[in-house]
């Protein structure tokens, strides 16, 4: 059984998978894939869990953001109230022994509408109770429940390794006086998987690369190309997915700096994870004119433990192509994140590129495609009937995912 948090707290929590928008219905998947029911919210999936599935969710979690616990949920329209409230919340449990706090508060539709008066009366109910070695900071104003950038939500970073001080953020949401606290468990973005130290032009996050990978439809025993593949993310997190390899197997998380962390039972679950690992034989390609990209794609790659799963090569689009004649007929995936064509007159450009891709996928029998794409426009181009998956955003940019239907050589096109 997991350890209780304090004589008053229960075992059991209600905790919050915060995603980019438009993912929670695949991080919806991933939860009840690992016997955790879910309901979707705008910005995340709700659930229910202990100890253990907050381990769970947070090791083995490809396409969330973040795991938030629920302190409490009350109303508080006067500063008055908000204090009283907030002093009866249990905070020594989620409170590391050294290191910071810092709260994230945002108000909306609320009497107490200012956010810094706020953060001042949790900061000091937070202060009541803090070890004598714990250093409390000021408050950052963002909703962390609507992160889909790097700038937004990134937090202290807490390296691999021993008892490294750790910063313990804690979110607050008032709506309509409606006051609900949150304890971040995760600690860096779980995008971090600590693989990917070396980026490429225009990176792609690597939760956002995972929900490609599973809306797509790919099997493992299927091959996939990214012929624009940059730093190697989206061929890797494939290998990851393909392998069951715990995207959070070499990382630590915040919850590891609490008192109440049951370290016995946390190396049971990475004990399991390691042994659910396999090893399939995998046609996974990635290439890009870039040889300075594709040298951190083969680096990334190491540190993830696909190395021998993912064949890098350096050279141009038409070239990545030409190279699917040696391919064994049957079904394949072109997965890529094609340049996007925002800025003027750069459209022109790319439509040669699309269509490309395009003939590619005509040319080779049963094969499909998958683009993240930021036009119809231009994904149009590639003349292929095409449904959308997700819509979401990638940096800042609204984006959706298109990956074309099973179709018959010479059929005519139609993005929906």
């Amino acid at each position: 059984m997991p350890k209780s948090p304090s004589r008053n707290s229960p075992t059991r929590f209600e905790l919050f998978a915060v995603t980019a928008p438009g993912l929670e219905s695949i991080t919806a998947g991933e939860l009840k894939t690992l016997g955790m029911k879910g309901r979707q919210q705008p910005g995340g999936v709700e659930f229910a869990g202990d100890a253990g599935q907050i381990y769970q969710s947070n090791l083995w979690l490809r396409t969330a953001s973040r795991v938030l616990l629920r302190l409490g949920q009350f109303h508080a329209s006067t500063f008055y109230e908000l204090e009283r409230r907030a002093k009866k919340l249990d905070w020594a449990a989620f409170l590391p022994a050294t290191g910071s706090v810092e709260v994230r508060v945002t108000c909306r539709k609320s009497r107490l509408y200012h956010s810094d008066a706020v953060a001042e009366r949790i900061l000091g109910a937070i202060a009541r109770v803090a070890p004598s070695g714990l250093k409390i900071v000021s408050a950052r104003n963002e909703d962390v429940e609507s992160e889909d950038s790097d700038a937004q939500g990134t937090g202290k970073a807490v390296p691999d390794g021993g008892a490294t001080p750790s910063s313990q953020s804690f979110v607050v949401r008032i709506v309509d006086d409606q006051c609900e606290i949150s304890a971040d468990t995760s600690g860096e973005l779980l995008h971090r998987r600590g693989y990917r130290l070396e980026t490429a032009k225009a990176p792609l996050r690597e939760t956002l690369a995972a929900a490609m990978i599973l809306a797509s439809g790919w099997k493992n025993n299927e091959p996939l190309i990214d012929p624009m593949c940059g730093s190697g993310t989206i061929p890797i997190e494939a290998a990851l997915i393909a392998r069951r390899i715990a995207p959070g197997l070499n990382r630590r998380f915040q919850f590891m700096n609490w008192a109440w962390f049951d370290g016995r039972l946390w190396n049971e679950i990475v004990e399991k994870a390691k042994d659910s690992i396999i090893a399939p034989a995998l046609g996974i390609h990635g290439s890009d004119r870039d040889p300075g990209a594709i040298e951190s794609a083969k680096r990334n790659a190491k540190r993830a433990g696909v190395t021998s799963d993912v064949r890098f090569s350096t050279e141009s689009v038409s070239g990545a192509f030409a190279g699917l004649e040696d391919v064994a007929d049957g079904e394949g995936w072109i997965i890529t994140n094609p340049p996007y064509g925002v800025r003027v007159g750069e459209s022109a450009d790319l439509r040669n590129l699309y269509a490309t891709l395009g003939n590619s996928v005509k040319a080779k029998a049963r094969w499909r495609i998958g683009v993240l794409a930021a036009e119809d426009a231009l994904a149009g181009q590639m003349r292929l009937p095409m449904g959308s998956r997700f819509e979401s955003r990638n940096g800042g940019i609204p984006v959706r995912f298109l990956v074309s239907e099973r179709i018959e050589h010479g059929t005519a096109s139609a993005v929906r």
